[in-house]
């Protein structure tokens, strides 16, 4: 079955009931299967045939969903980008992919048909839509369904091919590890781009379910998120730790009870502080479900979290294979990494990705780069990127270790590593941002991380920063951190 086909089914189930909302306004099963049968007869007008890609340049609301489906229904394959990207970067994704079609806002045409000229056609995605027949293409399991476009190591953005086969397989796992039923009400905190979003979309339309969406201007909005959960009656939350950490932090989430509703918190994207998850179990009884994997393969691991992993020094595992992967890590000698032993993360089955677009079709198991520690059970804990792991006057330095020290520190929040210049120069610059409330003094910082690190791996300099600067996925802006550690900026230490 078929990504699409979810919503399909649900309006014949639960025609009536709330299937997608937001600020901009909320849709019905039967409304959302109409919306996407009448964007798919525009599209197919714009001749959208199977195997075509379409971009969708538009922020998050019904209509944005609607027209995936459209795509879907018609055999294309969607590319989302936020809707806040520069025309240029629009342009370029758009050029890259071969898009047929450009769907936007009608005011946003202008612009992008300015950059793209007749290299692709538009469609305008505002409403209202014109009644028309059903549309379903059949549409095989290896075929594409959506393209998500990644920042390339080389500054190009880089599209990841996920294929209904792909999607599905993650989908059917999670809705079997969550067990929604149609009275749940799942939060989309992710943007359409970040593959999160797959999960609170797709797995809410197959147990026929409802999803809020969350607008970009309030992801990180601490005050608004928390009255967001408390209002619409969050069953199932999922997002980076960083969105629930900023929660705790200046939104008062600990202040008030935990809502009866919410019954699972799912995090993934980076690792989730152990003194802020203890402090967020202490407050709900829900389960709490740390998901692993790069956009190439979705969610590959997942760990749920035990009373036992809130007494450990360091973040909780990145578990055991999930969506019917295989995993295992990879030492540098090539062989296959014992537990106690560290490797690389290597992923192979139905999650991982079919390639990058314009490239070749990915062949054989995906290397994440990703650094981990084999547990006992095939579970591993995350240890940091492979691009992390930096050579500091001839010490192997992971700076996630040095991140996780610091994290553990009661008055710490959360905490960046960063290495700058080169070869004897080379230095290691944290920062740290503090808990509320909490007076941090850079010198108690550098005894706690000589208590409990090699010299080595002790920090040159220590700065005091609050916030952490994010990109667009809420994760850690590192090379923001970079260049403010290497140019004249302000220094606690």
């Amino acid at each position: 079955m078929t990504l699409h086909q979810l919503v399909i089914e649900a309006a014949v189930r639960r025609p009536e009931a709330p299937a997608v909302s937001g600020p901009s306004g909320s849709l019905t099963y039967a409304e959302l299967d109409a919306a996407a049968d009448a964007i798919a007869a525009r599209l197919d007008r714009q001749g959208v045939r199977r195997g075509d890609r379409v971009v969708l340049w538009a922020g998050k609301s019904p209509a944005t969903v609607a027209a995936m489906q459209a795509v879907l229904r018609l055999g294309a394959a969607y590319v989302p980008v936020d809707g806040s990207s520069p025309v240029a970067r629009v342009a370029d994704i758009a050029r890259d992919c071969e898009a047929r079609v450009v769907v936007t806002n009608q005011a946003r045409i202008p612009r992008i048909s300015a950059e793209l000229g007749t290299e692709a056609g538009y469609e305008k995605l505002d409403g209202p839509y014109d009644p028309a027949p059903a549309v379903d293409v059949a549409t095989a399991d290896d075929e594409l369904a959506y393209i998500l476009y990644t920042s390339g190591s080389t500054g190009t953005p880089k599209g990841v091919c996920l294929t209904h086969g792909n999607a599905r397989a993650f989908v059917d796992w999670a809705h079997g590890v969550i067990e929604p039923t149609e009275d749940d009400l799942f939060a989309n905190h992710a943007p359409f781009v970040f593959d999160l979003s797959v999960l609170d979309l797709y797995v809410a339309f197959r147990a026929g379910a409802s999803v809020h969406l969350i607008p970009p201007e309030l992801s990180f909005a601490p005050m608004q998120l928390v009255e967001f959960l408390h209002l619409q009656r969050i069953s199932v939350w999922y997002s980076v730790p960083s969105a629930l950490a900023v929660m705790m932090r200046h939104g008062g989430l600990l202040d008030r009870p935990a809502p009866e509703s919410l019954h699972t918190v799912l995090f993934a994207g980076e690792p989730f502080p152990i003194a802020q998850l203890r402090d967020l179990a202490a407050w709900t009884g829900a389960r709490m479900m740390n998901l692993y994997g790069p956009t190439e393969t979705n969610v590959c691991t997942f760990h749920e979290v035990t009373k036992a992993d809130l007494d450990r020094d360091r973040p909780v595992p990145i578990g055991a294979a999930a969506g019917g992967d295989r995993v295992w890590a990879v030492r540098d000698d090539g062989g296959v990494a014992a537990p106690g032993e560290q490797g690389e993360l290597v992923v192979d089955g139905p999650t991982v990705m079919s390639g990058y677009w314009g490239h070749p079709p990915q062949s054989g198991p995906y290397r994440t780069g990703d650094l981990v520690r084999v547990l006992p059970g095939d579970a591993y804990d995350y240890l940091g990127r492979r691009d992390q792991m930096v050579k500091i006057r001839g010490h192997r330095v992971e700076l996630a270790e040095v991140e996780s020290v610091l994290e553990n520190h009661e008055d710490v929040a959360e905490a960046a590593a960063v290495a700058v210049g080169e070869g004897v120069d080379t230095r290691l610059v944290v920062f740290v941002a503090p808990r509320t409330g909490r007076d941090l003094g850079v010198l108690a910082l550098r005894q706690w991380l000589t208590q409990r690190l090699p010299r080595y791996m002790v920090a040159d300099e220590v700065r005091l920063l609050s916030p952490l600067p994010r990109n667009g996925n809420g994760k850690i802006d590192r090379p923001v951190l970079e260049a403010r550690a290497a140019g004249a900026g302000p220094s606690s230490s």
